[in-house]
């Protein structure tokens, strides 16, 4: 009899548990989003090529803080590490209650500059004309970017501007200016001699007007309206040298703008969250630490 009861009660219980009323509440499937529906400035075709995109996670709405950040890939502006600088750091954001959207912005060969920056932009303005509908303070919307994504997280960082109050697109109204900036293995220094050349071929050409190179050599272009950043970086990066990071940080400190930098003894270029790498996988703790200083893990 006893066995009986006991079966029973562990079946109701577990019809509980399944019922839509008791069942716990999960994250939201991931979105994807087109940046620009009637086609991209300066599209050459209708291809996914041509087609940038946010792809967007979420946390669960329990544990969401209201923070967005904007994950901008590296690849050398050729192709996009999607996968673990991309879906990977979105999902390791949400699990600390942060929102993330993973930018699929356009290549070369097919693209140069501006359409990289055009998109970041773009998805940086989407963010705020959408942050009622997605639980978003549009006042906490960060860009993290690794090595050539790092390099357009920082362009977004230095080269932006409040909207246009009067635009026809409601999108265009929003500014683009990040509010924090995460840059991972940063390319910043392009009219160095630590540049990295693919990305600069990439983005510009081989052979780029000398102003336009300087204008997006990002350290050169740091003010006191440059958004608090984070930096991390390995002293062993042989195709991004540190000295891009440790640049861009010299500018931050001459703007007297927030900066943190970890600059790691060891460690290869391109490891993401740092899984195979003991010492750099230390970076993703120290940036949370640093969000939740800056407000990022606290609901508002």
């Amino acid at each position: 009899m006893r066995s009986s009861r006991f079966a029973a009660a562990s079946f109701l219980f577990s019809l509980i548990l399944v019922s839509p009323g008791f069942a716990s509440e999960g994250p939201p499937p991931p979105e994807t989003i087109s940046l620009w529906p009637k086609g991209a400035p300066g599209a050459v075709g209708k291809t996914p090529e041509d087609s940038p995109e946010l792809t967007l996670y979420r946390p669960s709405p329990s544990q969401s803080t209201g923070s967005m950040v904007v994950v901008c890939p590296g690849g050398g502006y050729a192709h996009l590490a999607a996968d673990y600088e991309g879906k990977e750091v979105a999902l390791w954001l949400n699990s600390l209650g942060v929102s993330a959207c993973v930018l699929k912005y356009r290549l070369a060969p097919r693209y140069q500059h501006p359409a990289p920056i055009q998109d970041a932009q773009r998805a940086i303005r989407l963010v705020r004309s959408r942050a009622s509908e997605w639980g978003i303070d549009p006042n906490r919307v960060a860009i993290l970017g690794f090595s050539a994504g790092g390099h357009l997280a920082s362009t977004a960082s230095t080269h932006f501007d409040k909207g246009k109050s009067d635009a026809p697109d409601p999108i265009d109204r929003q500014s683009c200016r990040p509010d924090r900036a995460i840059l991972l293995y940063p390319v910043i220094a392009l009219a160095t001699p630590y540049t990295h050349r693919g990305s600069r071929d990439n983005l510009l050409g081989k052979n780029p007007d000398r102003a336009l190179l300087e204008s997006l050599s990002n350290e050169t272009q740091v003010t006191k309206q440059t958004p608090p950043t984070f930096l991390a970086h390995t002293n062993e990066d042989g195709p991004v040298p540190a000295e891009n990071s440790l640049l861009y940080v010299l500018a931050m400190r001459k703007a007297n703008v927030p900066v943190e930098l970890h600059l790691f003894e060891t460690g290869r270029h391109g490891l993401g969250l740092g899984k195979d790498d003991k010492a750099f996988a230390a970076w993703p703790g120290l940036c949370a630490t640093w969000l939740g200083k800056q407000g990022y893990l606290s609901k508002k």
